[in-house]
């Protein structure tokens, strides 16, 4: 451990590295300008304080073992989900900075708009933002209903892009994905179409493994996950995963891990991976206990948190579980992740996609909805960090 002095008045800091699933303990940051924005405090390092109290790991912690994606190793076996509007480069930095993803993904990448953008010439999907250059491991999710088509895009992205993983959504719920495109969690209603795709995809992609995310069905009443999981396993892609909710139920009420355990037993060679409400290091540690998973995927718990990550990973190595940063900690974190999103997209745009992430920094703090209030409306640069200033939930 190194000790460096604290920029706030609390206790010294003791700092730690915390890698990004690579073999490299410490990631070097040369950028001059990330270097001017981002905080001292925080170049790739895990902070806790000497006063924070540190949550004692769970008992009966089960180690589970790294995850194997055909050729690709990831470890520690817990996943990054693909969220759409969400999981940009920016965010993806963030969580790198904080480490414990064992696998990060893009944002959805829709495989006709791709082939139009190419056919025209025009720019790269901004969904693609970062990817060539970004360190690996990192799975692009891809989504369509044409096995040709999406064939296609996964060839350009394992061979073009040299992505680690190309995975197909077979799980997105949104009407636009289901019933204008007839795709996402809609082709859990033919598992042959399925099929066919995940066939076309795996020989266009190879040797990168292929996977794909699924949900339980598309209604409880047609719940029919180990089906499709049969097919999924049988057309040759290298892994599955699965959300523990219906297409019907979108995001409401709990995730049925009973119904992601039952499908284990029918999946002779490749891993499952189990998605939904994973919001805390112990119901990392309880899923892998209870239901035998060989991987978990955290979504939406850590938009507004990309340190769970690493507290996930600390609390499956039976280490003591790191605290949250502090407020102040957490402010600084979301105006570092402006300055990646504004870098890129410009001040206009890119304060109005910060409102969001803005909303899930502050999600269940005290002053959250005033915070919210003040968020939605800000447009400029200065409007964003005065708002943060003087609104972010402070510590006591």
């Amino acid at each position: 451990m190194v000790k460096f002095p604290s920029l706030f008045t609390r206790a010294p800091l003791v700092w730690g590295f915390a890698s990004s699933a690579t073999s490299h303990p410490l990631e070097i940051v040369t950028d001059p300008l990330a270097l001017a924005r981002w905080p001292q405090w925080h170049h790739n390092e895990r902070i806790m304080s000497a006063t924070t109290p540190i949550t004692a790991c769970p008992p009966e912690v089960p180690s589970p073992a790294p995850l194997r994606i055909g050729p690709l190793l990831v470890d520690p076996p817990v996943l990054q989900a693909p969220m759409a509007g969400f999981t940009n480069y920016a965010y993806r930095q963030v969580v790198r900075e904080y480490g414990g993803a064992g696998l990060q993904a893009t944002e959805m990448v829709n495989a006709r708009g791709f082939v139009w953008m190419d056919r025209e010439k025009a720019e790269h999907p901004d969904r693609l933002w970062g990817v060539r250059d970004e360190p690996r491991p990192l799975a692009v999710q891809i989504w369509d209903n044409d096995p040709a088509m999406l064939a296609a895009v996964g060839e350009r992205l394992a061979h073009e892009y040299k992505v680690s993983v190309v995975d197909i959504n077979f799980g997105c719920p949104v009407k636009q994905v289901t019933e204008k495109a007839q795709s996402g969690s809609y082709l859990l209603k033919t598992p042959e179409r399925m099929g066919q795709i995940i066939e076309r995809v795996v020989a266009a992609c190879d040797p990168v493994p292929v996977t794909a995310k699924i949900r339980l069905g598309c209604t409880r009443d047609a719940i029919n996950a180990i089906e499709v999981a049969q097919v999924v396993e049988s057309a040759g892609a290298a892994a599955l995963t699965v959300h523990g909710r219906t297409a019907q139920d979108f995001f409401r009420g709990q995730a049925d891990w009973d119904r992601i355990a039952e499908i284990k037993p029918h999946l002779k060679r490749i891993p499952l991976i189990g998605n939904g409400d994973l919001d805390s290091a112990e119901a990392v540690v309880d899923a892998f206990r209870r239901y035998g998973v060989d991987g978990v995927m955290i979504a939406r718990a850590a938009l507004g948190r990309p340190w769970l990550f690493h507290q996930a990973r600390c609390a499956l190595r039976g280490e003591p579980i790191p605290p949250d940063p502090t407020l102040e900690e957490q402010r600084q974190c979301l105006l570092h992740h402006y300055e990646l999103v504004a870098a890129r997209f410009g001040e206009a745009k890119g304060t109005q996609l910060m409102r969001k992430y803005a909303c899930c920094y502050a999600q269940g703090r005290p002053g959250a909805r005033v915070f919210r209030t003040h968020a939605a409306k800000v447009s400029t640069a200065d409007e964003f960090r005065e708002v943060v200033e003087r609104y972010f939930p402070r510590d006591d």
